[in-house]
């Protein structure tokens, strides 16, 4: 006979199996739907206005990833920021919406920092890394020249260090993204020139672990917390303060 731990053992396995595979088909309803979500808008253009704020003063444009996007607004009444951020996406996508999301507000500042969503696939796609560098590379350059013709000075931001790899992402990550930052560090810095200008965020927020960001600028893995970005405001302003004069 079956003693009634066995059996209720037994029942515990069976519905904390049942509930899994809910979860399961629930996240893949999920992504099913971002994907063809994503597939009608690709760009993800629809995501802002196309309607923009009338300019009241020196303007501001905080432009790329989920690490522009999450960029709050400096406290200051000296300039108006806007933000054109859109999670996930890549130098690729950035770079295409640039005449729809930026042109039109006719920035005199554009702030980037955009990237990393490019070299965090290396580890999937490890045979395509030096192609994956070349093509964030290219796309960043080609937004550098976009602003200029539009008459916005350039504010690069370099790559954010990264922060602990958590346990579920160890299987799906390398050091190679690190490096792989380093390498679009440098190469951002190769790009100033006349109205384009770097701010090395990076240094600002690495912590004493080569590589890696402090921790308590750290929200995970690729995203920063409010003190990270309010270590990096102070900087933007004290820049702006320094480069914004008449």
């Amino acid at each position: 006979m079956i003693s009634w731990q066995r059996r209720y053992g037994w029942i515990f396995l069976l519905i904390l199996s049942l509930l899994a595979n809910v979860a399961l088909a629930w996240l893949g309803y999920k992504l099913y739907v971002a994907d063809n979500t994503l597939r009608l808008d690709p760009l993800q253009l629809a995501v802002y206005p196309s309607t923009e704020p009338p300019k009241t003063k020196t303007r501001v444009v905080f432009f790329g990833d989920s690490r522009a996007l999450s960029w709050p607004t400096p406290e200051t009444d000296q300039l108006e920021f806007v933000n054109r951020g859109i999670g996930q996406q890549t130098s690729a996508q950035i770079q295409l919406r640039f005449d729809q999301h930026v042109k039109p507000l006719q920035a005199d500042w554009l702030v980037l920092q955009l990237g990393i969503n490019d070299l965090k696939a290396i580890p999937l796609l490890s045979n395509q890394r030096d192609h994956i560098v070349k093509q964030y590379q290219h796309n960043l350059k080609t937004i550098i020249e976009q602003a200029q013709q539009s008459g916005s000075k350039v504010l690069i931001t370099t790559i954010f260090p990264l922060g602990k790899v958590p346990v579920e992402r160890q299987l799906f990550w390398s050091e190679e993204v690190a490096n792989a930052v380093d390498e679009a560090n440098s190469y951002i810095f190769s790009l100033k020139s006349q109205n384009v200008y770097v701010l090395d965020t990076y240094h600002l927020l690495l912590g004493d672990k080569p590589q890696l960001i402090r921790p308590e600028y750290s929200r995970d893995l690729l995203h920063l917390n409010a003190e990270g970005y309010k270590r990096l405001n102070k900087a933007l302003m004290e820049f702006f303060r320094e480069n914004n004069k008449s």
